[in-house]
């Protein structure tokens, strides 16, 4: 976490700039507004959580306001216990940074390089592959099997296969949503090269009944897991995120730079560790409108990728950019296709409400019963 004796030292990152990477919730069953307005159009491609900060972390927020003058390290420091109690892992194994784009940055400039290969699945999150590439590291791209899960034994083979510095498995996978299940993870982190660390991105795993491999930090020093406020907690507009390893990893890491962090975002992320039933809430909702649609678009025959997540992807049958701007046409803006999977889009789940829009623009657009 951010430190007073390093308050002006700011990320620097060898001249490659960053890239943008409480109870009151209603009683399940009942409608949530969302924290959007109603007016313009249905956003569903940034894979935001539609609620926003719980209302105890927005009224932490505001509260916050009136000091926020100053930088607040107390505060960090409380944020911190309060996750660490919660994850069961030593304090000294977790830093916070404003969102978890940061420390995937400084990852690819840190453990990548034109010696220094990385290997994903294909398709993911790009921001730390786009890193990489910039640094002149071969990116090595492992399509992800016919489930949409990742491919982690051709993972490991694609590191052993040339000098490779980091792994890295978005778990629940972003476009997917798709899950590697513990025993895979555990089999990779026992077959990669030594010398290859491992980067776990959680952003998405409260939204899956997959156990965290967060634990696993204090017993090696090869692992990188993250955490973000941004998705289930209704963040991403305030920016905090966690990065948890080994201390000397945190040191690496650290080496870039500090970054102090958005008082804001700290009295929310406190006020959302707090508040005991907002991840099984929030996991639920989300979990019954993502079933539903899904449900929705298979009886019509369109497949979708199994999800955990609050996203997924579906097969549109045409050219998945051009089914994406007729959508935009309709008042509904959905994700982007990938270039291994021209047909098939990204979905973000949004409220009820945001889906029924969903679903009467795609009837439309794919020309299928609504």
């Amino acid at each position: 976490m951010s430190l007073p004796a390093s308050r002006r030292h700011f990320l620097q990152l060898a001249g490659v700039g960053l890239v943008a990477a409480g109870s009151g919730l209603p009683r399940l069953g009942h409608a949530q507004p969302a924290a959007a307005p109603a007016t313009g159009p249905v956003l569903l491609n940034f894979n935001e959580c539609p609620y926003g900060p719980s209302p105890a972390a927005q009224q932490a927020a505001r509260d916050s306001i009136a000091g926020s003058g100053r930088y607040q390290f107390a505060l960090a420091g409380q944020v911190r216990d309060a996750f660490v109690a919660q994850a069961g892992i030593p304090a000294d194994h977790v830093r916070l940074y404003p969102g978890s784009s940061e420390p995937l940055n400084r990852a690819a400039t840190l453990w990548t390089g034109r010696q220094a290969a990385l290997v994903v699945a294909d398709p993911t999150f790009e921001t730390l592959g786009d890193m990489a590439a910039a640094r002149g590291a071969q990116v090595q791209k492992v399509p992800l099997r016919n489930d949409g899960a990742h491919d982690l034994r051709a993972m490991a083979a694609a590191a052993h296969s040339q000098p490779t510095g980091l792994i890295y498995v978005c778990n629940p996978n972003n476009p997917t949503g798709s899950i590697s299940p513990p025993a895979e993870l555990a089999w990779l982190l026992a077959n990669k090269p030594s010398a290859t660390r491992v980067l776990v991105d959680e952003a998405y795993l409260q939204y899956s009944d997959q156990p965290s491999l967060i634990a696993k930090v204090a017993q090696r020093d090869d692992l990188i897991v993250l955490r973000t406020f941004s998705k289930l907690y209704g963040m991403a507009g305030l920016r905090l995120g966690v990065a948890a390893a080994h201390p000397d990893r945190l040191r690496e890491l650290a080496s870039l730079g500090e970054n102090p962090l958005p008082v804001p975002a700290l009295a929310a992320a406190l006020a959302s560790l707090q508040d005991p039933q907002l991840i099984a809430q929030r996991r639920l909702q989300n979990a019954k409108v993502r079933q539903a649609t899904i449900a929705w678009l298979g009886k019509r025959g369109f497949s979708c990728v199994p999800s955990e997540a609050n996203c997924f992807v579906v097969d549109v049958q045409r050219d998945g950019n051009a089914f994406a701007k007729a959508m935009a046409d309709n008042g509904v803006v959905i994700g982007r296709s990938w270039p291994i999977w021209p047909q098939r889009v990204r979905v973000t789940v949004g409220t009820e409400e945001e889906m029924a829009a969903f679903r009467q623009a795609f009837a439309k657009v794919a020309g299928v019963p609504a």
